[in-house]
């Protein structure tokens, strides 16, 4: 089965024959391994640089939440899940950003039942207190904000204090929250939303008084729009403030404001701008979930750490999406790749020659039946277009018009990638065209050569014509369905020649009344 042999795929591959240099392939959309082929569980938390305590060199160490059902998703990921189960806040330490070594639960499952009922937890980080030598660790807690402290960045992490937000910002609790460490001056901040409505977001240095770990002050630097997955990186010394819409576990754009003081005034005042290279597939179908400078020989590099929730379920493979962002002055530039290099003592990084290049190509983005009135309002599908010659015009609230995606079934899942696809259909006859134009990026070069663009389809009979087609340089190469098909078939069109960096992709689609088709899994990869 197609997603079972994509679960045995390891993120962690060198490609050190690349380059003299030792360069280390990123993959999205597949489940992470430790270098010695464990499972990777991180979700909502962070990376920061510490020093090892047996060297005293300098490395990451990235925590987040281990949740059970993040465990049942990876061994069948055709089911979705509707609880989450806390296990243990991981850790996981690496040099170089790729290769990840587990250093163990640094907060356990019966720890944290010791101290209490069975409660949320997650959205953490952790900060270095030198005036203590001791590391904090922030955690939401159920209503609360925890805090726990250890000598040692591999812990054990125990309780410090349990601290209600209600005196700073009018809830015991705090929306979405991440730590955020300057790096140029070692202090660290937590980084959250108002507690109801998630409104407003703050910045709270992280500090100590009479022994006591806690937020030093409280700075209000966002109100207007509803956020979450709040964030912070830094960038050549100006302070960007990141977050998603309040999807619940759905992705989302990502957002962002620029000052250039940590506690603002962030710009444009109270008006979250949508990040540059997101919206034709919402972030590689992600919520916000940390970032991470570069600060390398060559160049600084920033590296867009979205998590991917969604019951644990659906949204493509994988919780973890990193990609590079690039910069046109102070205007980020998020670059949605599915598999890329990155050099990190350099900074330096480039796109893969196994990239899939199609956008949204599992139609995930969307978390509606589209067109749909609810948000996000939209009458087409996140990065395709949808034309229709004969038939039922497309439109928001039409009492006729179609629905351009489907919602597949457990069983459509046990041979396709998560909960949605493309959906061909009309209760009339109709003539129809869905296309996506791919063309290079300002940052990402689709370079002129052979491509293969594949997909997966499920058919009725019913059809004059059903075809995918691949168009290029006023060339163009076409797959033709000659039959239905009951169960998801692949289909492939080799040797597309793609010049001027540009290529269009789609289906076309003839077919009488009620007669369907369901496509998923759209690629396009350079041969």
């Amino acid at each position: 089965m197609m997603v079972r042999c994509l679960l045995l795929l390891c993120v962690i591959t060198s490609t050190a024959s690349l380059t003299k240099a030792q360069m280390w392939n990123i993959k999205n959309d597949v489940f992470w391994n430790t270098q010695d082929g464990q499972p990777i569980y991180s979700q909502g938390g962070g990376v920061f640089k510490f020093a090892d305590p047996n060297s005293s060199k300098f490395k990451y160490y990235w925590y987040g939440v281990h949740y059970k059902e993040a465990e049942y998703y990876r061994d069948s990921s055709y089911k979705t899940q509707t609880t989450n189960t806390f296990e243990s806040v991981t850790c996981y330490s690496s040099d170089d950003l790729v290769n990840w070594k587990f250093e163990g639960d640094v907060v356990t499952k019966a720890y944290m039942n010791g101290l209490d009922t069975a409660m949320w937890v997650g959205r953490l980080g952790v900060a270095y207190l030198l005036s203590l030598n001791q590391y904090a660790m922030f955690v939401q807690h159920g209503g609360k904000v925890l805090i726990l402290v250890a000598d040692s960045p591999l812990g054990p992490f125990t309780r410090h204090q349990e601290i209600s937000m209600e005196s700073m910002i009018g809830t015991s609790n705090t929306g979405d929250q991440t730590v955020f460490t300057d790096e140029d001056d070692g202090k660290s901040y937590l980084v959250y939303s108002y507690g109801r409505g998630r409104n407003r977001i703050y910045v709270s240095e992280i500090g100590s008084k009479n022994g006591k770990i806690g937020l030093m002050d409280c700075t209000q630097v966002f109100q207007g729009e509803s956020r979450e997955g709040n964030c912070m990186f830094k960038y050549e010394g100006r302070y960007y403030m990141c977050a998603s819409n309040i999807y619940g576990w759905d992705a989302s754009y990502a957002y962002y404001l620029v000052a250039d003081n940590i506690r603002g005034p962030y710009l444009p005042a109270n008006d979250m701008q949508v990040m540059n290279g997101c919206s034709d597939d919402f972030a590689h179908v992600t919520q916000t979930g940390f970032f991470y400078t570069i600060k390398g020989s060559n160049r600084e590099t920033v590296v867009y750490c979205g998590d991917r929730w969604a019951d644990f379920a659906g949204n493509g493979l994988g919780y973890n999406q990193w990609m590079p962002i690039s910069f046109a002055g102070t205007n980020p530039y998020l670059n949605s790749v599915s598999s890329w290099h990155l050099e990190e003592p350099t900074g330096l990084w480039k796109v893969a020659d196994d990239n899939n290049y199609i956008k949204n190509g599992s139609f995930e983005a969307d978390r509606n039946a589209i067109p749909s009135s609810v948000k996000p309002a939209q009458e087409q599908l996140t990065g395709w277009a949808t034309v229709v010659t004969e038939g039922n015009h497309v439109e928001v609230n039409g009492p006729n018009s179609p629905v351009l995606n489907y919602f597949n079934t457990e069983s459509d899942r046990k041979q396709v990638i998560g909960e949605k696809s493309l959906n061909i259909s009309d209760k009339v006859n109709f003539q129809r065209k869905v296309s996506q134009i791919v063309a290079s990026s300002p940052y990402v070069a689709l370079r002129d050569g052979k491509y293969v663009l594949t997909a997966h389809v499920k058919n009725s009979a019913g059809f004059s014509n059903l075809e995918m087609y691949a168009t290029s340089g006023g060339k163009q190469l076409s797959y033709r369905v000659e039959k239905a098909n009951d169960n998801w078939q692949t289909i492939e069109i080799r040797d597309i020649t793609v010049s001027g960096g540009k290529v269009e992709v789609g289906f076309l689609a003839t077919g009488e009344a009620n007669a369907f088709c369901n496509i998923d899994d759209v690629s396009l990869v350079r041969m």
